[in-house]
């Protein structure tokens, strides 16, 4: 997937939360365009190991194993 295709999804408004899909098979949730930093070549996805409002950790995506963006369903409370 090439980086115009991602910063289309990060610059979306309202921004719809997503879902990262590579070709390893590993998935990765961006609930916040904050969370993300893109290059020509990589993403760079946060990761929160808790409900924190910071990432603990940026995982590297190489964009040539992006295999798909996928929007996440978000529940609503009543």
């Amino acid at each position: 997937m090439r980086a115009n295709e991602i910063k289309e999804v990060l610059r979306r408004q309202p921004f719809q939360p997503f879902r990262i899909r590579l070709s390893t098979g590993q998935k990765y949730e961006v609930r916040h365009p904050e969370f993300v930093a893109l290059t020509k070549t990589s993403l760079f996805v946060g990761e929160p190991a808790s409900n924190d409002d910071f990432p603990d950790q940026m995982i590297q995506c190489d964009l040539m194993h992006v295999v798909a963006v996928e929007p996440i369903e978000m529940t609503r409370s009543p």
